[in-house]
């Protein structure tokens, strides 16, 4: 390869070429790796358990991931609703996404989540992440579409229950036998979540409660929340024996803990 260079020295003008080899086998360029971990959601086991909607996240991570640059370091399998918050194999993605200093790829933003508050957890724990069917996004635009995504789930829910109480005054029978009984780990998993869930909503409570002071009696307790229009859980009056549990429960509680991560 031959270039031409002009100098001009105390007068008249210089020009001579000057020839660079350069022999390409000898040459050895190492080119920077971009580390991507994975995370695939679906919202049912059935889909989990067929493959459907999985494979088409992989192709769509695949596509996104063609050069030879990026790197897939490692993938986690979701089976959970695009509305719960509590992501065991989210959150395991994120601490290997720390580990290898890797992003976090998605087919689809709403597979990573249909809540804004989640989202925004999210872009605040300082891995980055990036969703194949729009590279582009910035954080103004992912925190726009996360809501365009959750009104959506919203719409959804209230169709499908509009749906099953309108089949339900024609009489149609809902529920019963889904065709697969319930395993061990199933049922450990919803005493879980309840046990959780009846965890959060005493943090809630907790504030209150403490103002009333550790010597108040549980009937006190009870007539106070009823005086407040507090309900319980399941949106029934408060009774002693329930503000007595609700009591104990508190007392237990690590509450800072809980409502920090209560998006998680």
């Amino acid at each position: 390869m031959a270039r031409a260079l002009d100098l001009e020295l105390f007068g008249p003008r210089i020009r001579f070429t000057f020839l660079a080899t350069f022999v390409a086998s000898n040459v050895k360029v190492k080119m920077p790796i971009d580390r991507f971990i994975a995370y695939y959601r679906v919202s049912t086991v059935r889909q989990g358990r067929s493959g459907l909607g999985l494979e088409a996240q992989r192709e769509a991570v695949c596509r996104y991931l063609r050069d030879p640059q990026n790197l897939l370091a490692g993938s986690y399998v979701e089976v959970e609703s695009g509305t719960r918050a509590d992501r065991p194999q989210l959150r395991l993605a994120l601490a290997a996404c720390r580990l290898h200093r890797a992003r976090l790829v998605i087919a689809k933003l709403d597979r990573l989540a249909r809540s804004v508050a989640f989202v925004s957890n999210l872009m605040e724990s300082g891995v980055e992440f990036q969703a194949c069917d729009f590279p582009q996004a910035n954080r103004l635009t992912i925190h726009i579409l996360a809501a365009v995504a959750e009104h959506e789930a919203k719409m959804i829910s209230e169709r499908t229950q509009a749906a099953l109480a309108a089949a339900k005054t024609r009489g149609a029978v809902l529920g019963g036998f889904r065709g697969r009984i319930a395993t061990d780990s199933d049922r450990e998993k919803g005493r879980s979540t309840r046990s959780r869930n009846a965890d959060l909503f005493a943090a809630d409570l907790a504030p209150t409660i403490n103002a009333m002071g550790f010597s108040a009696s549980s009937s006190a307790v009870a007539c106070k929340l009823n005086e407040m229009g507090v309900t319980t859980r399941r949106g029934l009056k408060w009774s002693p024996t329930q503000a007595q549990r609700l009591m104990v429960r508190i007392a237990k509680l690590d509450t800072n803990y809980l409502l920090q991560n209560k998006q998680w």
